[in-house]
């Protein structure tokens, strides 16, 4: 081979390998820099889960709410707010289900089972006196009281519970009862579960739900009871 051929086929080799060396390092330092970005992403359920704790799901109001200081009710699914008391034979209308005589309470609220008819009822009521006389009796359980009576908790604070029973032309009751004196007042808090005998219908009816559904609704209503500060 001529000798200048010889040499330009060398300087061309050199370059084609510097240039390919070049090319490689270059293609290197992306591969090596491309995973340096990843850290900086955030993952998806990263974000949702810091979106969420920066805005948290808004409570809803409260059902029934007495100005602080007081008694307050959230919100219960399936019930029916009222405010009165006028539904059952038995449990007549006042403030609370066994009133002394010459007793000035007032009904506050009362959380009626969705369903309930004639037939059997289930509902919470709240009351209130502010009567001097009811406040020093509020905590002493009635002679209508069964057993002995206890102390229950009921949205942080310690109440006086006792149960009590009636019946008579057919009609019947069954209730767990709450008493405490709460910034100068005595509330009464009363489960009630009332109705009809069915089989005194023609055709016998059916009731709307059974005695333990309406224990375990009474029992949320209930749980649902807090204090205004």
């Amino acid at each position: 081979m001529h000798p200048t051929l010889r040499t330009v086929l060398a300087g061309a080799a050199v370059v084609a390998l510097a240039t390919a060396c070049t090319a490689s390092d270059a293609d290197a330092s992306r591969e090596t820099a491309a995973p340096s970005a990843l850290p900086t992403a955030t993952p998806p359920d990263t974000v949702a889960g810091v979106a969420g704790r920066a805005a948290p799901p808004a409570q809803a109001a409260d059902a029934f709410a007495e100005p602080a200081p007081g008694i307050a009710v959230r919100p219960v699914a399936g019930t029916t707010v009222h405010r009165d008391f006028k539904r059952s034979y038995l449990a007549m209308d006042a403030w609370t289900l066994y009133p002394a005589e010459g007793s000035t309470g007032r009904p506050l609220v009362a959380l009626v089972l969705d369903g309930s008819n004639a037939v059997t009822s289930a509902e919470m009521r709240i009351g209130r006196s502010d009567s001097a006389a009811d406040v020093k009796a509020c905590t002493t359980p009635p002679a209508d009281a069964a057993g002995k009576a206890d102390t229950v908790d009921v949205g942080g604070v310690r109440t006086t519970h006792f149960s009590s029973s009636d019946a008579a032309m057919s009609h019947y009751l069954s209730a767990d009862s709450y008493r405490v004196v709460q910034g100068g007042a005595c509330y009464a808090i009363d489960l009630i579960i009332a109705g009809t005998r069915p089989e005194v219908y023609d055709p016998p009816r059916t009731p709307p739900f059974t005695a333990q559904q309406a224990k375990a609704a009474l029992a949320s209503m209930l749980a649902a009871v807090h204090w205004t500060h």
